[in-house]
């Protein structure tokens, strides 16, 4: 999940599951070689079954839904886990194996979104986590659940024509190294008490929330032509958003606290303020009206450009 906004900015969105698909397949086969004595077959039984058909919808969806708006979502999720990162270890509480209902459920879910964006292992981490499953179960059983769906996904993102020669070659670089970090695993595992290794787990469900949201901030900007910036003003700050063709900006100064500005069309203007805003500077070549909202009143600004240039701020009711 890492790899998916670094792989963004190599290959089209659309392509990045095909790519990881053909990386995870990789690393799931040699965990399994590695862990298979760890496999907890009470969950694969449950979960494979119920994620096989999700995959096919989520492959089949993927040629009509941009993944940006999934990563999003799933990077939120992610970045949930921060709490569980950063507080303190409580003592040890039994754990009760997840219901059959449950596990047909995560299944659903995972194949789901493991079809549209090509990996979601991270994001179940925490249902491993807290089931009582140790280090090894859990490289084990994620591997042996996964395996599976990487490999309908490979033949239906092949059928679907998402499998072009820059997949291929992405893909087996990443498989490549999966198969490296399998093997350091194998010596490291033991090294690593429970507690570490559930913090490595949720700092790296933190870590990837992070970057898919950077990452696909920045493509939403990009496709939909927008920007984004701050800027320091007198006792305070500014921050302006461009969407599209819509302008919106969130100014704090000491004095005046928050204020929510958006640019509008001179036409919203009553006849009154429309001449008032006219007669002030008749020089203007362009004028542009914004509409300031803060707490318990709203106001108007006129900015004034003559040649480009800034050449005056008007405030009015």
């Amino acid at each position: 999940m890492m790899l998916i906004p670094i792989l963004g900015k190599l290959l089209p969105v659309s392509q990045v599951p095909a790519a990881l698909s053909i990386g995870t397949f990789s690393s799931s086969a040699s965990r399994l070689l590695v862990f298979h004595k760890n496999i907890s077959w009470t969950i694969v039984r449950y979960f494979v079954p119920s994620a096989v058909p999700a995959v096919w919808l989520g492959a089949w969806l993927l040629k009509f839904l941009d993944p940006v708006y999934i990563e999003i979502g799933m990077g939120i999720f992610l970045l949930s886990n921060l709490p569980a990162l950063i507080r303190k270890p409580k003592a040890p509480v039994k754990e009760h194996p997840p219901q059959n209902i449950t596990l047909v459920i995560i299944g659903f879910l995972a194949g789901f979104l493991s079809g549209i964006t090509g990996a979601v292992g991270l994001l179940f981490n925490k249902f491993y986590l807290r089931h009582g499953l140790t280090k090894e179960e859990i490289v084990a059983t994620r591997a042996a659940n996964e395996i599976v769906l990487h490999l309908i996904k490979l033949v239906l993102y092949a059928l679907f024509g998402l499998l072009s020669s820059d997949v291929i070659v992405t893909g087996v670089v990443i498989a490549a190294a999966a198969i490296f970090s399998t093997w350091m695993a194998k010596y490291a595992l033991p090294y690593l008490s429970e507690r570490v290794f559930k913090k490595i787990g949720y700092a790296a469900m933190v870590i990837s929330g992070i970057f898919m949201l950077q990452q696909s901030a920045v493509h939403l900007l990009s496709t939909n032509n927008g920007a984004l910036s701050t800027a320091g003003i007198d006792k305070g700050f500014e921050a302006r958003l461009k969407w599209q063709d819509v302008h919106f900006a969130l100014e704090f100064t000491y004095e005046d606290g928050f204020e929510f500005e958006q640019r509008i069309p001179f036409s919203d203007l009553s006849q009154r303020q429309q001449n008032m805003v006219r007669s002030r500077r008749r020089d203007a070549d362009n004028i542009i009206i914004e509409v300031v909202h803060a707490i318990g009143r709203r106001s108007y600004e006129a900015y004034y450009f003559s040649s480009r240039r800034l050449v005056e701020k008007y405030s009015f009711d």
